[in-house]
């Protein structure tokens, strides 16, 4: 999708705390300290906390293969959907997160102010801080055009910094190639884990699909975090503008107040099949706009996937 070539958050009040706001995060250069701040804010915030868990609540459903052991078949939501379920339960060992992040060059999306890029960059070091202080292992893919990197999910203090370090020196470039960056993701966990993929996710979105269908359907536990820069969503331009796409430079003019209600019904539908496809696919889904806060978006995606499990275990 192209982007203007020019650069061109709500505060939150829970037990006298304020969330971190989107501005602020913009500001601090400390990847490290903005994650710190991030997760001590969903500490202090939150009236029910939200970190219960990616281990302790861990679920995940599959289709019915013949085989399974029927104790483990889900009866309510087979009378819900009139379709054969398995349950799956994790290991009591800790639990395995592999961050997918999407480190192409339409991530950097806008040139001035807080990118796409770096709000994806906060939030995933604030998540990798939160699930190793809950004592489970959290590991890194990104890709950026053909280069790959990857840190193997793992536990402790030494391995969070060093994660964060790595993240903080990736540069967004190139293309986003999610059906290798997915499969590989979740390849590389050694057993059955959490998969968080954050991404704008412009690119191939029938292979995004199949490739997140079918890391749930290994056994992870798989959600689409959908990071979008708050330019994006108003399209806040008028008169002659151009616009450049970040990662093919091809370049386009055009007069934007006439292209506004075009751009704004391709986006919302955009953004409609890739949730209508997840909650299709028994993924979560999750919009995060650069102007909320990390800690609000954060808190609320979790909140939401806790009632979410604690529904379907109903």
């Amino acid at each position: 999708m192209g982007r203007p070539h020019r650069r061109g958050g709500p505060r939150r009040h829970e037990r006298m705390t304020t969330a971190l706001s989107a501005d602020v995060v913009a500001a601090i250069e400390d990847l490290e300290l903005a994650a710190r701040l991030v997760v001590e804010g969903l500490r202090a915030g939150a009236h029910r906390s939200p970190m219960h868990g990616f281990s302790s609540e861990f679920q995940q459903h599959r289709a019915y293969r013949a085989g399974d052991d029927l104790k483990y078949l889900d009866w309510k939501l087979l009378a819900r959907t009139d379709r054969l379920y398995t349950r799956m339960f994790r290991e009591t060992t800790s639990m395995s997160v592999m961050l997918v992040l999407d480190a192409s060059a339409s991530m950097s999306f806008p040139e001035t102010g807080l990118s796409a890029w770096r709000y994806a960059q906060v939030l995933a070091a604030s998540l990798a801080h939160l699930v190793v202080s809950q004592g489970d292992a959290a590991g890194l893919l990104a890709m950026s055009g053909e280069r790959l990197t990857f840190i193997p999910a793992k536990g402790g203090r030494p391995h969070l910094r060093s994660l964060i370090a790595t993240l903080d020196r990736l540069e967004p470039g190139g293309d986003w190639q999610p059906a290798r960056a997915i499969s590989r993701g979740a390849e590389l966990l050694k057993r059955r884990g959490l998969v968080l993929v954050l991404s704008d996710f412009h690119d191939e979105e029938d292979s995004t699909r199949r490739e997140l269908r079918r890391a749930a359907r290994s056994g992870h536990d798989v959600s689409m975090l959908h990071v979008i820069a708050a330019d994006e969503r108003s399209f806040p331009y008028r008169g002659d503008t151009e616009f450049e796409d970040l990662e093919t430079g091809e370049r386009r003019r055009v007069d934007a107040g006439v292209a506004a209600l075009a751009y704004r019904e391709g986006l919302a539908a955009f953004l409609g099949r890739c949730q209508e496809g997840a909650v299709r696919d028994h993924i979560d889904y999750a919009l995060l706009s650069t102007d909320v806060a990390p800690e609000r978006a954060l808190r609320d995606f979790l909140l939401r996937r806790g009632a979410d499990r604690r529904r379907a275990s109903a």
